[in-house]
């Protein structure tokens, strides 16, 4: 679907879905400073339209897999952010009962099955799950979320081998923000687009602008489509740029100071609300009124999460097997 004919609620929701992560991450990124997050974070901050333009495509049934930078990713797909801010809280009341915390949250009756610390783990998990799809014949898709750096990792290559090989139904989506940590792109691959490398598979691969919602969606329906039908796997790479430091304790003074300031120019969110204002979708008192309900669902969200209880030391161990 091109992204001229989508319905003016469509366009109206996806920048409440981005306003929404955003202003999560901001009220997060607040709490840190408090002491109140247990643990460290890593924010989505400056990726919003990569994460709303590939879930807006998809259904409840549909599956993804997230990534220590995974919140964006949850809110998405429609996890409950109290929910999710209890958990990175360490309250009892959040997704893991406050076992797991920012990078370990998971929601299988939205089709989030999870997040995971470490680098590309999740892109065998999409794998596993595309499979099951193939197995029980549904026309499910899988969202696998990954960055730069795990394109690098042996999961990435071995999984999309395989799911290139039997044709799942898997939508590898490269969240290229230019940094593994503090590592430049460029230092560890002699390819300027990670991309490239699905022809060595035998799929496609495309380049997006990762911090256009709109041409993250338009790529992403056309990959979901082609699954749907038995096409197999495509592989996505998102453009974009995160805000802030790799973690909460990085200061990412790596990052040259003129770099910075040109992506912040792009902002995501920003570019979204003046598409929808020149394009005359929506009304500046609209937007408004739609950043108030976000601030406040926010806020409530907190206040759930704040007078939660801790767990128990002796639920330390409950929960280990299923």
């Amino acid at each position: 679907m091109h992204t001229a004919d989508l319905p003016k609620e469509k366009l109206v929701e996806m920048y409440r879905l981005m306003l929404k992560i955003r202003l999560f991450e901001e009220k997060v990124f607040e709490l840190y400073a408090q002491n109140l997050v247990p643990g460290t974070i890593h924010l989505y901050t400056g990726q919003e339209a990569v994460a709303v333009g590939v879930c807006s495509t998809l259904r409840k049934d549909d599956y993804i897999t997230s990534t220590h930078r995974g919140h964006g990713h949850c809110i998405a797909k429609g996890a409950d952010i109290k929910r999710v801010m209890a958990e990175i809280l360490g309250k009892k009341t959040g997704y893991c009962k406050g076992k797991g915390g920012s990078m370990h949250i998971a929601d299988f009756s939205i089709g989030m099955l999870g997040a995971t610390a470490v680098v590309g783990a999740g892109i065998p998990i999409a794998v596993g799950a595309g499979l099951s799809v193939r197995l029980r014949k549904t026309d499910q898709v899988v969202a696998c979320f990954f960055g730069d750096g795990a394109s690098n990792q042996g999961t990435f290559h071995e999984s999309i081998n395989m799911a290139a090989v039997w044709r799942l139904p898997v939508i590898f989506v490269c969240e290229n923000n230019l940094y593994a940590m503090g590592t430049r792109q460029s230092v560890v691959m002699a390819i300027e687009n990670i991309s490239d490398r699905a022809a060595a598979y035998g799929i496609p691969g495309v380049t997006v602008d990762g911090n256009d919602v709109l041409a993250v969606y338009e790529a992403t329906f056309a990959a979901v489509e082609r699954a749907r039908k038995g096409g197999g796997p495509t592989l996505i790479e998102c453009k974009t740029y995160r805000h802030r430091g790799h973690s909460r304790v990085d200061p990412a003074k790596y990052r040259p100071k003129e770099e910075v300031a040109a992506w912040l120019a792009r902002d995501p969110v920003k570019r979204l609300k003046e598409k929808l204002l020149q394009s005359n979708v929506v009304a500046e008192n609209m937007l408004e009124q739609i950043e108030k309900m976000v601030s406040a669902e926010i806020e409530e969200a907190l206040k759930y999460a704040l007078e939660s209880p801790y767990p128990a030391p002796e639920e330390a161990l409950e929960d280990v097997y299923v």
